[in-house]
């Protein structure tokens, strides 16, 4: 029996690539029939980690960060829609949609993770901002996403307002910065190799497959 692959994910609650790699990456898992030969752990990476609390207009954001026009986008948020419709996911881009700040969604995935329920909370929080239009900022909707997945409420959103939670999270994001991670989504296998990027389900399979046989 093969021991299990430790694979830190390190992503962000606002990047659909990672949405995308990971649906993927579930997908391979699945085919593979391995799911419980794999612990998944989630550490943090902020897109944009001074992102006002107001947050800022979608379009403008990324013509503003990579320069890209209104055509430009309108292309990659097709390939994004059609590549979640593959994966069974729904990205709704629609006018006047905000980018978040996502510092507080990382210090309540860390609460998630000591709870075994780090996984179900991302994805709800992922859902709540590409499928259901919401801010992933404003404390009433991370309230809520706690609630859907069954953690305590006051405990959670409690730790919000500990500025050791918030530096415990930017310390997380800054060792594996350190290690070399400069985009997002990055899949990391037992701290050996890793792969970047929305990789395709055959290239999990096959990374998969590899580090099953050598452990």
């Amino acid at each position: 029996m093969a021991e299990k692959i430790k694979l830190d994910i390190v992503s962000d609650v606002v990047c659909p690539w990672c949405t995308i790699g990971y649906k993927r990456l579930q997908k391979a898992i699945t085919e593979l029939g391995v799911e419980d030969k794999i612990e998944v752990e989630w550490q943090p990476f902020e897109l944009n980690p001074h992102m006002p609390a107001e947050g800022e207009d979608l379009v403008e954001h990324i013509a503003n960060k990579y320069g890209s026009t209104l055509e430009q986008q309108k292309d990659s948020q097709q390939r994004m829609i059609d590549a979640g419709e593959e994966l069974g996911f729904t990205f709704d881009y629609f006018e006047g949609m905000r980018m978040a700040n996502t510092r507080d969604a990382h210090i309540l995935l860390d609460f998630a993770k000591e709870k075994g329920k780090q996984t179900e909370l991302k994805m709800r929080l992922v859902t709540a901002f590409f499928s259901e239009r919401k801010d992933v900022s404003d404390r009433d909707v991370l309230a809520e996403a706690l609630k859907a997945v069954g953690l305590d409420v006051e405990k959670g959103m409690a730790r919000l307002d500990n500025d050791s939670f918030r530096y415990e999270v930017t310390s997380k994001e800054q060792y594996w910065q350190g290690l070399g991670v400069s985009s997002v989504p990055t899949f990391v296998f037992d701290k050996k190799s890793a792969l970047t990027g929305a990789q395709p389900v055959d290239v999990f399979k096959q990374v998969l497959t590899e580090m099953l046989q050598e452990a």
